[in-house]
């Protein structure tokens, strides 16, 4: 233990580790700012009702990181641990889908209550389940075929799955978790080394069941695609017109970020914040942010965000093993994924889908599963120094 614990620190990759931390407490401080007016007026607490809420997600975040960090990452491939993570899975949504909430304050029932806990998103934990299955599932199958043999009707269980998971999702309704889980599972098999005509036989089938999943979607289209999700899809084409209804969050992201300027307003100076865009410590955080701190601010969580990204890739193209590599690509598609679809939703440059902005916003379920997720890809790091060392040796 005191061996490996040694060799551990000598390969800890200190510029990611502290990058996370580093956008988890800009992020810390950033909710504080966004989030007083809300705590005040709409939950009727303290200023920093927000802030100590997220102080105590950090905390058990940080735990979280550590245990992922010193677990070492191969284990994942191991069946128990699968069936494991399948089992919590099944639980998870049955849960969310017998005893969800979030329906009538947000049109989504996509939250479960756990006690002594608080709330609790399934669709978060599916992100790094399919990262974690997927490569899992396909390092076991690489172990007993050659992946120019493989055939779609051999990896039959992961797709299943995967269709399981993102059909729940969707009709959460969790549209962004949908996108995302997506480009997850296409980064991942792309990562897994089979050649190019083999992926597109996985493509194929792929979009085979995502047709019928579509096709599923149409029929019951009066269902999902009602009250704020159909608001906001028409709202993105012209959000003015809708000003005073749902493009009112869009319009006030406009607000707040030609407000801010080059230069930003300041710190804590923000008008939108005030009762103007709602819910600012979530979704549109990063519209406050550039309200009060400007190109400098932007330069701090894009800067943060895209060097975690260029490390999960440059980890992935650099390893040797498979099932790191796969790991270390689907952790940093996740953040690139997230990171785009809210951007692209504060800007206008996409419709709107709920989705958080990575360590940055306000929410519980988010940065645990993501310090999760980066504790991992600081494991797989970790080994990958090693692995190089001795290959240099």
């Amino acid at each position: 233990m005191k061996q490996y614990l040694k060799r551990y620190a000598q390969n800890f990759d200190y510029p990611l580790f502290f990058t996370v931390l580093l956008l988890s407490l800009f992020g810390l401080v950033m909710i504080y700012s966004s989030s007083m007016m809300v705590a005040i007026v709409h939950k009727e607490q303290a200023p920093d009702y927000f802030y100590q809420k997220q102080l105590i997600n950090l905390a058990v975040a940080s735990l979280g990181f550590v245990a992922a960090a010193f677990f070492p990452y191969k284990h994942y491939a191991n069946k128990n641990i699968m069936l494991l993570l399948t089992i919590v899975l099944i639980v998870l949504f049955t849960w969310v889908k017998v005893a969800g909430n979030g329906a009538e304050e947000v049109g989504s029932q996509s939250w479960i209550s756990v006690p002594g806990l608080g709330n609790f998103q399934p669709s978060e934990y599916a992100k790094l389940f399919i990262i974690l299955y997927f490569a899992a599932a396909f390092y076991r199958k690489s172990q007993k075929y050659t992946f120019e043999k493989l055939q779609p009707t051999e990896i039959f269980y992961p797709i299943f799955l995967w269709i399981l998971v993102v059909a729940g999702v969707a009709f959460e309704t969790d549209l962004g978790a949908v996108i995302i889980l997506c480009g997850i599972a296409v980064s991942v098999v792309a990562a897994s080394g089979i050649p190019f005509k083999t992926f597109w036989k996985f493509f194929g089938v792929l979009g085979a069941f995502g047709t019928a999943i579509l096709g599923m979607l149409w029929l019951f289209k009066g269902e999902l695609l009602k009250g704020n999700r159909k608001g906001r899809i028409e709202s993105y084409f012209n959000p003015f017109e809708f000003e005073n209804g749902v493009g009112h969050q869009v319009v006030n992201s406009y607000y707040a970020i030609g407000g801010g300027g080059l230069e930003g307003r300041g710190l804590g100076q923000s008008i939108q914040k005030l009762g103007y865009l709602p819910e600012p410590q979530t979704d549109f955080i990063m519209a406050i942010v550039m309200e009060e701190l400007g190109v400098w601010g932007v330069l701090i969580v894009l800067g943060g965000l895209g060097f975690i990204v260029y490390k999960g890739f440059s980890i992935a193209l650099r390893t040797k093993d498979p099932l790191a590599r796969m790991i270390a690509a689907g952790i940093a598609s996740w953040i690139a994924w997230q990171s785009f679809i809210n951007l692209g939703g504060v800007t206008g440059l996409i419709p709107l889908t709920g989705v958080t902005l990575p360590f940055i916003s306000y929410g519980g379920t988010s940065i645990i599963l993501l310090s999760l997720a980066m504790g991992i890809l600081i494991n797989v790091s970790m080994f990958e120094k090693v692995e190089r060392r001795k290959s240099q040796t």
